[in-house]
């Protein structure tokens, strides 16, 4: 993970992983009311450049280094579940159809039951999610048997596939934090197209500018919205990126003027 040493002109010095959604969504800061100082994937390194800069600017230093906030916000996941554990089952505090997004939040925490201690991984979570149930007693909850449970830690043990160290899948959370937030149902193509040609124009200006991190940010803002243009076609990017490459992979040609050319025949030559 890339962390960004950041500096608001005139306000402060702090670090965050996402310069876009920090800064311009949280904050309301445009590209250029803010310069990067510093970048690196080192925490502890960041963590202290951080405090260093921020009294060698003369402003407020922060109490808690930003390694110290995170892994305090990430030990007070477990807390934020607030599961019902009986000895059959284990009720989660969302609906059927929140149930994802609250399990995606809370991936690395432990469940416990009379049977185990399982960690939430996006296997395990895509297992709750297909085999829980509405509370009969309470439709804004749901719930999973706790036996089903722990056979299934079982059989992902037995095929060695690991419960710890798995990733979620970062295209299906793009999808799931675009359908949380109405993209699917009140956007379309057109609208999702155009912000595919605003983020180009971001990408080139990052280009002119030899501006590293703007770059990064431009890159990851046009799969995303990629992600969403294949969505709203009933179509997966994962699919649609395959069949690029199933065309490519065989394709013979050469480099002209930077740019590769493919050969269509003997005589004949295309660009990519």
């Amino acid at each position: 993970m890339k962390y960004y040493l950041y500096h608001i002109f005139g306000k402060k010095i702090g670090v965050t992983c996402d310069l876009k959604d920090r800064l311009t969504r949280q904050q309301g800061y445009a590209c250029g009311e803010y310069e990067v100082l510093d970048s690196s994937d080192d925490i502890d390194y960041i963590s202290e450049k951080e405090l260093e800069l921020q009294l060698v600017y003369g402003y407020k230093v922060d109490r808690q280094s930003y390694k110290e906030l995170i892994t305090k916000q990430r030990k007070l996941k477990p807390n934020e579940m607030k599961l019902n554990v009986t000895e059959q089952t284990t009720t989660f505090p969302c609906p059927l159809n929140k149930l994802k997004g609250n399990l995606a939040d809370n991936l690395g925490v432990q469940i416990t039951t009379s049977f185990g201690s399982y960690t939430l991984t996006p296997n395990l979570m895509n297992w709750i999610v297909d085999n829980a149930n509405m509370s009969m007693f309470n439709p804004a909850r749901s719930y999973i048997y706790n036996k089903a449970l722990d056979e299934f830690a079982k059989t992902l043990l037995e095929s060695k596939q690991e419960i710890v160290e798995e990733k979620p899948n970062v295209y299906d959370l793009i999808r799931q934090w675009a359908d949380e937030r109405g993209i699917y149902r009140n956007g379309d193509t057109k609208t999702q197209f155009a912000k595919l040609q605003e983020e180009a124009g971001e990408l080139a200006r990052s280009i002119l500018k030899n501006d590293k991190p703007e770059f990064i940010d431009a890159i990851g803002d046009m799969v995303v919205v990629l992600t969403n243009l294949a969505a709203l076609e009933g179509l997966k990017i994962e699919d649609c990126v395959t069949s690029a490459y199933d065309v490519i992979k065989s394709r013979q040609g050469k480099m002209v003027n930077g740019t590769f050319v493919k050969e269509l025949n003997q005589h004949v030559t295309s660009t990519l």
